[in-house]
């Protein structure tokens, strides 16, 4: 240490993180997944920036979001914010360059968002989300689009057994137009959100709160309940019609779900994997039309890992342009939480498939012509740094994951052959060593196909 220089611990902050390799690659391989997906749908990259003007974000997401907020004033006395969603900056981007791009716009933004709340599992104040949406249409082809991009993104990711769970916010304020509690849409539907987190009788409570009566509270909340308790998506279709008899709202949204359903059921998603639920009514206040939510069946209590829905009238905040929208967003970082909870994250801290020994400095060049003619080949290689004892190099190599290891001492350079060792089984084999090397690449092939 420094003379007279205190030292200073290495910590982060509450609600962030390190990421190690393991995790990093895990994350890594989900975002290249969702853009390949998101592209094969037409969706387009964006950026935007991770500082906007405090108006911009401020007072668009709830009240609850504006306590969350990262702001500040910055050099020039300015007051911004860091985003709390891709959503918000993407409707002020729209607004801003839209006479460029034309409508329908559909875009992917992979960032970091920030927001001040209690950190938990799965939930941080830093995190990234992998968006995707479409905007400058009312059009329910995109609501179904959005709805088939979730599905295909979990189903890529390498899930089985989940659920997208959908509802609308216009058969819930239909059903609040029936019980004459329009006025209270805004709380009575935060307190909804909080539903699967907090459980019906502090529902109730906040319902309470909100000024509404307790016997209306217990209505809203068990016409609800009872509609998502049905067997299939089409008796809780039937309950929904009962429950907003009267609204045109209502009724509008139910016939919109059942169109989003009939969709899905004709592109070919599984029934099983699609689940309407009135309980979903999504916190942030922007939202007008269908919302999202993807649970997996392994970890619920992880929460949705994917949402999002439609907000016909984020943009006009900014804009005198009509400009309705619908998207989701993947939350990485709770999928990852739940990926290392089921065991999916495994303790492999390199990318590379190949280690390459170097024990023989006579032959440096050698080895680094090998390494660049398997990379050629389309093989990730990590060539050892120093000459090492061979022992040395490959309890490096198995701490670190490695699939494989190709050693090449003075003896088989003489001979003119490689050896390959298997490190998950420990099994050996000697491949001649041709100039381009070839017959090693296809070698090492073969393992890696086996595992």
């Amino acid at each position: 240490m420094t003379e007279g220089r205190t030292r200073i611990e290495p910590r982060v902050l509450k609600g962030f993180r390190d990421y190690l390799p393991p995790a990093m690659m895990v994350r890594e391989r989900i975002m290249e997944t969702a853009r390949q997906v998101y592209r094969s749908y037409g969706f387009s990259p964006i950026d935007t920036p991770a500082l906007e003007y405090l108006e911009i974000l401020a007072g668009k997401g709830g009240e609850e979001t504006d306590r969350q907020l990262y702001k500040f004033q910055d050099h020039g006395g300015r007051w911004v914010a860091l985003r709390f969603d891709l959503t918000v900056p993407f409707a002020r981007f729209a607004a801003e360059h839209i006479h460029k791009l034309g409508t329908p716009l559909k875009r992917y933004q992979i960032g970091t968002v920030w927001r001040g709340e209690n950190p938990q599992r799965g939930r941080y104040r830093e995190f990234v989300q992998c968006d995707f949406d479409t905007i400058g249409t009312k059009s329910l082809s995109a609501d179904i689009e959005t709805a088939l991009v979730i599905h295909d993104l979990v189903a890529a990711i390498g899930f089985e057994a989940f659920t997208v769970r959908l509802n609308s916010r216009e058969v819930l304020s239909g059903i609040l137009e029936t019980l004459g509690l329009e006025e209270k849409a805004i709380p009575l539907l935060r307190a909804l959100d909080k539903l699967p987190k907090v459980g019906p009788e502090q529902v109730l409570h906040e319902m309470e709160s909100a000024g509404v009566p307790g016997v209306q509270a217990r209505e809203l909340l068990d016409r609800i309940t009872t509609a998502a308790s049905r067997e299939d998506n089409h008796a809780v279709l039937r309950a929904l019609d009962q429950s907003v008899a009267g609204s045109t709202t209502g009724q509008a949204g139910v016939a919109k779900l059942r169109e989003i359903l009939a969709g899905l059921e004709a592109a070919g998603i599984p029934r099983e994997r699609v689940r309407l639920d009135p309980t979903i009514a999504r916190g942030l206040d922007y939202y007008t039309g269908t919302v999202y939510e993807t649970f997996l069946a392994a970890a619920v209590e992880i929460g949705s890992i994917c949402s999002g829905g439609r907000y016909d009238n984020l943009a006009a905040l900014y804009t005198d342009q009509e400009l309705p929208g619908v998207g989701a967003s993947l939350g990485l970082d709770r999928l990852v939480a739940a990926m290392e909870k089921l065991g999916m994250v495994s303790e492999q801290v390199t990318p590379a498939a190949v280690f390459l020994a170097y024990f023989d400095p006579g032959h440096y060049h050698q080895y680094l012509q090998i390494a660049r003619k398997l990379r050629q080949a389309g093989l990730t290689v990590d060539l050892y740094p120093e000459p090492k004892k061979i022992g040395q190099q490959l309890k490096y190599a198995d701490r670190r994951g490695f699939p494989v290891a190709v050693i090449v001492g003075s003896d088989e350079f003489a001979a003119g052959v490689a050896k390959i060792k298997d490190l998950a089984k420990g099994q050996e084999e000697v491949i001649p060593l041709d100039p381009e090397c070839r017959q090693l690449a296809e070698a090492i092939g073969r393992i890696l196909a086996r595992r």
